[in-house]
């Protein structure tokens, strides 16, 4: 299991598209995975014959594992299935050899490039693979990237404790394990292990990172320690009786519900409102669709309000900063990535337009439809969901008039859009149906204060109160 995304450690296998005793060649498309941030497609590196497929269907797997095993080799080796993990393109590549094989001083390299060691180095056994489908499975053993023909060494990565480290000196862990101690700010020295061997498990750096939330809590309770009940649709009770279904916190909604709770309880929140008439708005919509200027372009309200949004950040330029807790600084950007919160069937993502400061109306709007898009198919790549600097959610279009949105993490503002409604106003001394919409700013008040944030929100309500302000204040 390759890492997809920068700094991911596990992933979910969705899909299978292959079989054992399926042909495959390089580069064929063999599963789709789900990390936390996105669904990807794995190509495997190699042509030959699958073996067996080590884990099933809505499995989550550690990266680093193998997964899938594919025999390279002739037919006169019935004995040795070389098992292939499913690494990004061109990268390392895990073999898995059959418990019968020959000895190491027969085994050939199977790639260009890659040696085969002959270290006599002795490792901690591995995690024990899943039985495959059609015999014994191979035991699988990543390949180390040598020199070629060079005198091979395995490589620290390797080794849950690094080799010639006496037991003590430092904690066995995988990497994936110190990747995610290292996040959630865990010395793995003080952490209790529990796997086999001693070696320290996923489960008990979250149980220690939960022991330092709230040390108060002597022992947690079993079911809060099994799984996480999360809120679903009430049904009727099942045919069993069922009167409780829990669903597993697994992918985007893992991922998402975590950054939430860092952003709120990290960033002081504040929210204001703003309440205001968009009938002329509405009008420069349907206008600008009927423009041949702009022919085959989605023009909406959504485009006007982004482009509002950065003009508004033109006029004030201190909204659009980050705060820095290791330097103790406001980091202040000269440019606009802007993110657009999106509903998917995997849950809510927040990719961004990179530069949107920089893209006219019709850039902007190719890249907003660009953008939701990619989302509904599930086709997000981690990179676009890096680095925003400021969010525009649309709940209005399930009808909600407002919210109080949290910050995307690292963020400094989001700004949350109400549905768009025909409502008895005063216009010119009299009371008349117009189009009126109500804005909630949520910002980071140690980057922005009252003031700075109320002149933000006012901006943004301004120009699409009366959009000629895209010109002249531009």
């Amino acid at each position: 299991m390759p890492d997809v995304g920068e700094g991911l450690t596990e992933a979910e296998i969705l899909k299978w598209y292959v079989q054992p005793g399926d042909t495959v060649t390089d580069g064929q498309v063999v599963c789709e995975v789900e990390t936390a941030k996105a669904a990807v497609e794995l190509p495997i590196p190699f042509d030959g014959t699958v073996h067996a497929l080590l884990f099933e269907e809505g499995t989550t797997v550690d990266v680093g594992q193998v997964i899938i095993s594919v025999q390279t080799g002739e037919a006169e080796a019935p004995a040795a299935a070389t098992a292939a993990a499913v690494e990004v393109p061109a990268a390392a590549v895990a073999v898995a050899e059959a418990a019968e094989e020959p000895a190491a001083a027969a085994r050939q390299p199977v790639l260009v490039g890659y040696g085969v060691s002959q270290a006599s180095t002795k490792r901690r056994p591995r995690k024990a693979v899943p039985a495959a489908q059609n015999g014994s499975a191979p035991v699988a053993v990543p390949a180390v990237p040598a020199q070629p023909e060079a005198a091979p060494a395995a490589p620290a990565a390797l080794n849950g404790n690094g080799t010639g480290h006496a037991a003590g000196e430092r904690p066995l862990a995988k990497p994936p394990v110190r990747k995610l101690a290292k996040d959630l700010g865990i010395d793995l020295a003080s952490v209790v292990p529990t796997g086999e061997g001693g070696v320290v498990t996923r489960e008990d750096v979250h149980a220690a990172a939960a022991a330092a939330i709230t040390p108060q809590a002597a022992v947690p309770a079993p079911a809060q320690a099994v799984s996480v009940p999360v809120p679903v649709q009430v049904e009727a009770p099942a045919a069993g009786g069922a009167r409780e279904t829990r669903v597993p916190v697994k992918g985007v909604r893992k991922v998402t519900a975590q950054a939430m709770v860092n952003s709120a309880f990290t960033a002081p929140h504040v929210t204001e409102f703003i309440t205001f008439d968009v009938t002329r708005t509405m009008k420069l919509v349907q206008e600008l669709k009927e423009d041949p200027d702009l022919a085959g372009l989605r023009i909406n309200p959504l485009l006007l309000i982004a482009k509002a949004v950065l003009v508004a950040i033109r006029r004030n330029p201190d909204v659009n900063a980050s705060w820095d807790e290791a330097a103790q600084e406001i980091v202040l950007k000269h440019y606009v990535n802007l993110g657009i919160a999106a509903a998917t069937p995997r849950g809510l993502i927040v990719p961004n337009i990179k530069d949107a400061h920089a893209k006219t109306l019709g850039e902007l709007s190719t890249a907003l439809s660009e953008l939701v898009g990619t989302a509904r198919d599930g086709k997000t790549s981690p990179a676009d969901m890096q680095n925003g600097t400021i969010t525009i959610t649309n709940v209005g279009v399930f009808g909600v008039d407002t919210g109080t949105p949290i910050l995307n993490p690292g963020e400094s503002a989001i700004l949350a859009v109400g549905a768009i409604k025909l409502q008895p106003w005063v216009h010119k001394g009299k009371v008349k149906p117009r189009h009126v919409t109500t804005l909630a700013l949520s910002f980071d008040h140690r980057l922005i204060d009252g003031e700075l944030g109320s002149k933000f929100l006012a901006d943004i309500a301004a120009v699409l109160e009366h959009p000629r302000r895209l010109v002249t204040w531009a």
